[in-house]
């Protein structure tokens, strides 16, 4: 709270009773959307069924009579990570892919057409998330000032070729994170984006007919990554 009182144009509200939102999550609810043409969308609330990692499935696939299976499962970590992400994936507009660490977003990408540009999108945000909490810690300004302070004075310009040789050694703190996406993979070349990026796990829906490309990805990886499947799609349009 400490944190967000420091912005000036933020408003913060106390909802009374808050807590027992939980007792509705499972509760679907009519959506009316109007279109410009006069029509109305009427549609039920999607409901998320991965509540634990007992509702998360091993990823596997047949294809021409041969069996592909990950060869690392998933850690503890790993697999709360997958449990929050996917909560989080029910919000974002898709497509969408997002990647998560310890309990927190470190990217997220939405609204793509295509599942590999918003893997990378996913990717840029996330480094330049990382330089604006480096540079907030450091300067205890936003990355973007200091960027145009760099244009001109030599000293801010120091600060910020600091900044950025450390978030490229870290990665952006994208190495270890879960890769979330909200639907299926059609080809490896999506989970191949996080991959280069250091990513240990994936969750994604699973069904693609090439779904042994995606595992075959994660057992080329170096370290193995371990992934997992939901079996539910996660569209948000």
């Amino acid at each position: 709270m400490d944190i967000l009182k420091q912005r000036i144009n933020l408003r913060i509200v106390k909802i009374g009773n808050i807590e027992k939102l939980k007792d509705f999550e499972s509760f679907r609810f009519i959506d009316f959307k109007s279109l410009i043409d006069g029509g109305i969308i009427v549609q039920q609330s999607a409901v998320n069924t991965i509540r634990s990692v007992d509702d998360l499935k091993p990823a596997t696939a047949t294809f021409k009579g041969t069996h592909y299976s990950c060869k690392r499962q998933p850690n503890e970590r790993e697999l709360a990570d997958m449990i929050f992400g996917w909560a989080i994936e029910h919000g974002v507009t898709s497509n969408s892919v997002l990647y998560v660490k310890n309990g927190c977003t470190v990217g997220i990408g939405t609204g793509e057409q295509d599942r590999v540009g918003v893997a990378e999108i996913a990717v840029d945000k996330a480094y330049r998330k990382y330089a604006d909490i480096l540079c907030y810690d450091r300067y205890a300004i936003p990355y973007a000032d200091l960027e145009r302070q760099s244009a001109t004075d030599t000293r801010a310009r120091a600060d910020k070729e600091e900044i950025d040789q450390q978030v490229a050694k870290d990665k952006a703190g994208l190495p270890g994170s879960v890769m979330i996406s909200d639907a299926f993979f059609p080809f490896r070349d999506g989970a191949d984006v996080g991959i280069s990026q250091g990513i240990s796990a994936i969750l994604q829906a699973g069904g693609s007919m090439r779904d042994f490309e995606t595992i075959e990805a994660c057992n080329e990886a170096e370290p193995p990554v371990s992934m997992m499947f939901t079996g539910q799609r996660s569209f948000k349009h």
